[in-house]
């Protein structure tokens, strides 16, 4: 057909005319660098006047390439027009007619008229060429029946590559990766060669439903089938190496990246930024990152997000800063990645900025996910009355918004507030979720609402529809324990339907040691010391417990199971906000840069605790004093 074609094509060029025909055939049909649609639209008319003068307009052939210019060169409403007039002419269509005009109605996702050129082909007298069929089948698909294009694939009598692509294809722009699978392995049992557009959908298929390892697993097959690793395959490799941990397969991939020439392929380096960020190497991903020289948003993008995955709030806020210097204007997946750190690391100030960045930006307004994280900053730096600002002013709220706010109540110890706030979203018709039930109780638990929890606890199930987990029992524990009932706190881990966790036993612990009851907290040490945790901070609990009781063996023990188990107390760190980025101070540090201004502030603290009643207890086992040591002294 192409032959055909193309001899025509030049016999017409034969003539004696002005315009070089070869030049136009050239410019209309592979020319992908035209500046104009208007220019290459008269020049394929041009085209068709010059065919139409030489060979008449009866010659169904020669409409064919009509047909296949227009919708070659993305003109399908004129391959469309073009058709209809033949038709209305009396002029048969021919199978090579028939593809080109189903391309165009698939480019045009014109499902209607598409159907109209089937029932034409079945009317028609036709043998169904290969041709035609595939057209059809991938016609169906682009208008998204992949149903319909299924039950021309199965009827098909033979199939070709370009079959078996439609079809995959089409499955997986649907999401359907289950049947997309499924026809990758009949073609493979079929022995059909394979070209890297079927590897890197099927590929790209297992990354998308969670398979890493079957994605990095096909990526290792391609080049046994002779085929190269393209720029798309580096992509979902370097995607699928952080989610099962493979850091030296992904840095081989980069190496293959470098040799093959693909390192500088915009999307294999905002993979490898990415790659290098989740394996908590910063400092390649910010390598790379500085390597790029035209930085597109994804860039950016992808080493703030690397920033924001641990925690680095400095260094995305100045990665943000430099961005807007750049020009680049930030968008919603910048916002949403950055965001939430402050909220998780209660950074006000940075908050601050974005919340006036969000306000003076409409075009934010209705992204609810990134007025939730503005509300869960404040409430979780402790301005519950921003919070609440936050809150009013957004058009729309979910359960996110309304758990974000409870929970900030909570934490000031103002629980009638969140209780009335979780009756409003109630209200609403808004559903709580697992996450909200663990909010208001626990905001019953700070405010001592000992009946008005118990009470959410026992309407989870029956009147929510939740199924309590371990959190929401370790709220309850928590409940009773504040309030001094540690019978009714020791019932609850005897009947609850799990294992309990450490933190559960070390919770009703420190409840034992605050109300006195040696009883019960040396039976939750028992527990505890029995699971082994690896958290010095539990020791250190069961030690003030024990020590608070007088029971020196036993607090000897303590220190033989942390030694034998290798177990250290950690030293700990508090992150100081010193006005151009906080700083980590920990006890008796005098190296630090700020720590005469952070000590000064510690002793102002210390001294208004003094003032406000406060007195330290005597009984607990200071934490970096060795426990033999305190042992010798109190005997």
């Amino acid at each position: 057909m192409h032959y055909w074609k193309s001899k025509l094509l030049l016999s017409v060029s034969q003539d004696q005319s002005p315009v070089s025909f070869p030049l136009i055939v050239h410019s209309s049909v592979h020319n992908g660098t035209s500046s104009c649609s208007v220019q290459k639209l008269s020049r394929i008319r041009l085209l068709i006047a010059m065919l139409k003068c030489q060979t008449g307009n009866s010659d169904s052939n020669v409409n064919s390439i009509f047909y296949e210019l227009w919708s070659r060169n993305g003109f399908c409403g004129e391959a469309l027009s073009v058709y209809k007039q033949m038709v209305y002419k009396g002029i048969r269509p021919d199978e090579f007619t028939y593809p080109s005009v189903l391309k165009a109605c698939g480019e045009r996702f014109d499902l209607g008229f598409g159907r109209e050129v089937h029932r034409s082909i079945d009317a028609s007298c036709l043998q169904w060429s290969l041709f035609v069929q595939n057209a059809l089948v991938s016609m169906y698909v682009k208008c998204g029946e992949v149903d319909v294009a299924r039950n021309l694939f199965e009827k098909m009598s033979e199939r070709d590559v370009v079959s078996w692509n439609s079809m995959i294809c089409g499955y997986a722009s649907k999401g359907m990766w289950e049947e997309a699978f499924e026809l990758f392995e009949r073609m493979r049992m079929g022995n059909f060669a394979f070209n890297i557009v079927i590897w890197n959908i099927i590929a790209g298929g297992c990354l998308q439903t969670g398979d890493y390892k079957g994605a990095l697993e096909l990526i290792s097959q391609i080049r046994s089938y002779a085929a190269h690793l393209d720029s798309v395959t580096l992509v979902i490799g370097l995607g699928a190496c952080p989610r099962i941990g493979l850091f030296k397969l992904g840095k081989e991939l980069h190496g293959f990246a470098v040799r093959n020439g693909c390192d500088g392929v915009q999307t294999v380096r905002n993979s490898l930024i990415t790659m290098y960020s989740r394996f908590k190497d910063l400092r390649h991903a910010y390598v790379l990152f500085r390597m790029t020289e035209a930085k597109s948003l994804v860039t950016w993008n992808s080493m703030i997000a690397g920033y924001t995955l641990w925690d680095r709030s400095e260094e995305a806020s100045f990665i943000f800063r430099e961005m807007l210097l750049s020009g680049v204007e930030p968008n919603y997946v910048t916002i949403a990645s950055i965001l939430p750190l402050y909220a998780r690391v209660a950074n006000l100030q940075h908050g601050k900025e974005f919340h006036c960045y969000l306000t003076r930006h409409r075009g934010f307004k209705d992204y609810l996910l990134l007025w939730n994280a503005l509300v869960d900053m404040y409430s979780k730096s402790g301005k519950i009355s921003e919070a609440q600002r936050v809150f009013d002013s957004m058009t729309a709220r979910d359960e996110v918004s309304y758990t974000s706010l409870i929970a900030g109540y909570g934490m000031q110890g103002e629980g009638q507030s969140a209780l009335k706030l979780f009756e409003e979203m109630n209200r609403c018709g808004i559903k709580p979720d697992q996450i909200t039930m663990v909010a208001v109780i626990s905001a019953c638990s700070h405010s001592g609402l000992v009946s008005q929890g118990q009470v959410l606890f026992e309407k989870m199930l029956t009147f929510y529809g939740i199924t309590p987990r371990v959190e929401h029992f370790a709220c309850m524990v928590d409940l009773f324990g504040r309030a001094g009932l540690l019978r009714k706190a020791e019932e609850i881990i005897t009947r609850m339907p799990y294992r309990p966790s450490p933190a559960i036993w070390a919770t009703l612990l420190g409840a034992c040691r605050i109300h006195g009851n040696t009883e019960i907290g040396e039976w939750a040490a028992e527990k505890l010391l029995e699971m082994r945790p690896e958290n010095s901070g539990y020791y250190v609990l069961i030690a003030n417990m024990y020590a608070a009781a007088g029971c020196w063996s036993k607090l000897a023990m303590v220190r033989t199971f942390m030694r034998d188990l290798g177990v250290r107390k950690a030293p700990g760190y508090a992150w100081i906000d010193v006005g151009s980025g906080f700083c980590p101070c920990s006890v008796g540090d005098r190296s630090n840069p700020h720590a005469e201004e952070i000590y000064l502030l510690l002793d102002g603290l210390a001294k208004l605790m003094k003032d406000a009643g406060y007195v330290p207890s005597e009984d607990l086992v200071l934490a970096d004093v060795d426990f033999e040591e305190y042992i010798e002294q109190e005997n």
